[in-house]
């Protein structure tokens, strides 16, 4: 990994662990990458997502944070879709 990436983990919860078949990603992303680019990518690789990207809030590390957060490296990014239950 060059100085310019950083590596973090994505915990996928609901609808996004859903399209993906995995509760976690790995991925890379340049120094400087607000959390909201994790979104982003998602949706890219899984447009069916896209609904859900106005109403999901992020969390880095236990922490809920603005879209605008920059990403660190070893960050675990979690993305929170609106969920249902009783």
């Amino acid at each position: 990994m060059s100085n310019s990436a950083i590596t973090i983990t994505i915990k996928l919860f609901a609808v996004y662990q859903e399209a993906y078949g995995v509760p976690q990603l790995v991925w890379e992303f340049p120094n400087g990458t607000p959390v909201s680019a994790v979104c982003d990518r998602l949706i890219a690789e899984r447009p069916e997502l896209a609904k859900w990207r106005d109403i999901t809030r992020f969390g880095i590390n236990l922490i809920f944070v603005e879209p605008d957060t920059v990403l660190k490296n070893g960050d675990e990014v979690v993305l929170i879709p609106p969920v249902s239950g009783g």
